[in-house]
């Protein structure tokens, strides 16, 4: 618990540039360098991921500790990788500090999501090379980096990784699964949980102030598809009566700026809801809008597992595999590239910063200090 606690702590303060950075910063971390899972399982968990609402980037970090230690594992991993950015916003809003005006702290930020563009691209490379082998592979892969290019969109994903599977579906494959998962079934007590919740809470949520908070962001958790920029018009919705568009809005560039999920825009206003008890409105909504992404991984990740065991079902998930290494290619370019590489000299620090990581081996714990203080000496 302690080696999982401690990596995933180290991670959450570190792990800036949204959900496709976080995929490569566990890849790296936890295949690469520890091996604590190898890249087929890995894809497995980032595939079943983007097939379910919520921060995709914490579930598979869920599912990492889960399947290391168990329940208590992936609460360990969610509580560690989330504890830095709880407690950054916790502090924003707190001290409401204009910190997204301040010339240094954007520097740094700036200087961050470089190294971003940076982990980014080495994890697509490192996936390519295992899930793009193939020419079916290689062609599922490109052609949805190209048609997500072409339509961005929660739908388009959708739309691609349901074809990549039925595609995937008429070209069985010899399974890479053990087959003692063969036998799995789906953890149904998280699902009728989940179910449970996602229909009982709204009858109920106005009898109480701290279950009317809980039910509006596990709603927001439950239909969220696509990552934390999706969740900012579901809660502005659920929450217009109670939180200004000031306080949104503050909210959201702070998600944006601090490392971790930016799911935890929902600590920022839960410690706004929180009236008298802020800290505990905080915790309230954080645990609420992360909780039906967990419920449903801890439902279906055995039985997504087992399914690999099966020849047709084990094409579909290679084919779902290359998809998603397409995925992560489009995200590299936008939002992560797009949004960290605004000149000539931008793009010439992600490359030393990519010859770095990649090639010379420098270790992580140098570039992001690096790359930070680089940013702020530019801001």
């Amino acid at each position: 618990m302690w080696q999982i606690f401690k990596n995933f702590f180290s991670l959450g303060w570190v792990s800036f540039g949204g959900p496709a950075a976080h995929l490569g910063y566990f890849q790296r971390h936890f295949v690469t360098k520890l091996g604590w899972l190898d890249q087929a399982r890995y894809a497995q968990l980032v595939a079943l991921s983007q097939f379910l609402p919520g921060p995709g980037s914490s579930q598979v970090g869920f599912a990492i500790g889960y399947q290391r230690a168990g329940l208590l594992g992936g609460l360990t991993a969610f509580i560690a990788f989330t504890l830095p950015s709880f407690a950054i916003m916790v502090a924003i809003a707190a001290l409401n500090v204009g910190l997204t005006d301040n010339a240094w702290y954007q520097g740094v930020i700036h200087g961050l999501k470089l190294f971003a563009v940076v982990v980014v691209a080495d994890a697509v490379l490192t996936m390519a090379g295992q899930f793009w082998k193939q020419r079916f592979g290689l062609i599922v892969g490109t052609t949805t980096a190209v048609i997500m290019l072409v339509s961005p969109g929660i739908e388009t994903q959708l739309l691609v990784l349901v074809a990549a599977a039925l595609v995937g579906f008429q070209q069985p494959v010899s399974s890479s699964v053990e087959s003692t998962t063969a036998s799995a079934s789906p953890q149904w007590w998280a699902l009728i949980l989940f179910t449970v919740l996602f229909i009982g809470l709204p009858w109920i949520s106005d009898s109480n102030h701290w279950l009317g908070i809980f039910g509006e962001f596990y709603q927001a958790g439950s239909l969220v598809f696509g990552g934390g920029h999706v969740v900012l018009p579901l809660l502005q919705e659920g929450l217009a009566d109670q939180v200004t568009s000031d306080t949104f809005l503050l909210g959201y560039a702070s998600a944006q700026a601090v490392p971790g999920p930016m799911f935890t825009i929902a600590t920022f206003l839960g410690y706004e809801l929180g009236a008298d008890l802020p800290i505990v409105g905080a915790l309230v909504a954080t645990l609420a809008i992360f909780l039906p992404g967990f419920l449903l991984m801890i439902g279906l990740i055995h039985y997504w597992q087992a399914l690999a065991s099966r020849p047709r079902l084990a094409g579909t998930i290679a084919a779902v595999n290359a998809a998603v290494v397409g995925l992560l290619l489009s995200a590299w370019y936008a939002p992560v590239f797009v949004s960290s590489v605004f000149e000539a000299q931008d793009f010439a620090v992600a490359i030393i910063g990519f010859v770095l990581l990649r090639q010379l081996k420098v270790s992580v714990l140098w570039l992001v200090p690096g790359f930070a203080l680089l940013g702020a000496a530019v801001g």
